[in-house]
């Protein structure tokens, strides 16, 4: 029994690492032909969304239909609505400073160096949809507590990101904002709280996939470990920052200093 469930893992790794390959390959085009790096962004959310899904609803003996649709739903909740928010962006001819930057680092040999980085991307993303499938198939009969509150925490995330690039997009149509830091609604309490909520969304598969005796369960940690990683350190905050410091100078220095930079606090009083 030990044996096939292993078994059962490393297919669905092997699987989900290919489609995800795959679907980033076709990002790398879509990128290339329409020289607006924010395509990719769109494209891997609703990667993510689909393969998740499917990992999902993939039918194992003693698996649960009613919580593996629950987890299909949530993760495709998540996906179409930031996908969508992503592409409505890129649609309006708005590139992805990170990407652009990176192209023009790389030169005559970004279109290759593009290639490569999207398919590292894809790897590195792999816990996020194999959590998605462990929370999918734990193995409990019925639906949970933790189950409903794997629920609520998604459609926090869901609404509170809404709500951030609500906030954020209205601030920059505004015309008395331009050259300013965006120091609005949840934008006071976090620099990045759509980074934040983004995270928050995916500690719902944990909660959903840590059962008794179910030890593949404690995998499923690793995507918001992976996501806070991504977020903080590596594609998120860091380029960033960096871009608005550029745009911005003291008057982002003196948002930085008062201001969380990912999780919401209270900022700070003025020195």
């Amino acid at each position: 029994m030990g044996e096939s469930m292993v078994l059962v893992q490393v297919q669905a790794i092997g699987l989900i690492a290919l489609a995800f390959c795959v679907l980033m390959g076709l990002a790398w085009v879509v990128q290339q032909r329409t020289g607006n790096s924010g395509w990719v962004d769109a494209i891997w959310s609703y990667a993510t969304g689909l393969i998740g899904a499917a990992a999902a609803l993939w039918p194992l003996d003693g698996s649960l239909p009613a919580r593996q649709a629950l987890v299909a739903g949530l993760v495709l909740l998540w996906s179409l609505r930031l996908g969508t928010h992503i592409a409505r962006r890129s649609a309006a001819g708005i590139d992805d400073p990170r990407y652009a930057n990176y192209a023009r680092e790389w030169g005559a040999d970004a279109p290759r160096r593009m290639f490569f980085f999207l398919q590292s991307q894809a790897l590195v993303s792999l816990p996020l949809p194999f959590a998605v499938f462990l929370a999918g198939h734990a193995p409990a009969p019925g639906l949970r507590l933790q189950d409903y509150v794997g629920v609520v925490i998604i459609l926090i995330a869901v609404a509170g990101e809404a709500l951030a690039d609500r906030q954020l997009r209205r601030f920059k149509h505004d015309a008395s904002s331009k050259g300013k830091v965006c120091n609005v609604g949840l934008w006071r309490w976090s620099r990045h709280p759509n980074y934040f909520f983004e995270w928050l969304g995916w500690l719902a598969y944990p909660v959903i996939a840590l059962t008794p005796g179910y030890a593949w369960g404690w995998a499923s940690l690793a995507a918001p470990a992976i996501m806070y990683w991504i977020l903080v350190h590596v594609t998120g905050i860091p380029p960033l920052e960096e871009q608005m410091l550029q745009s911005r100078g003291d008057l982002y220095r003196q948002y930085q200093a008062r201001t969380n930079a990912f999780f919401p606090w209270p900022p700070k009083q003025a020195l």
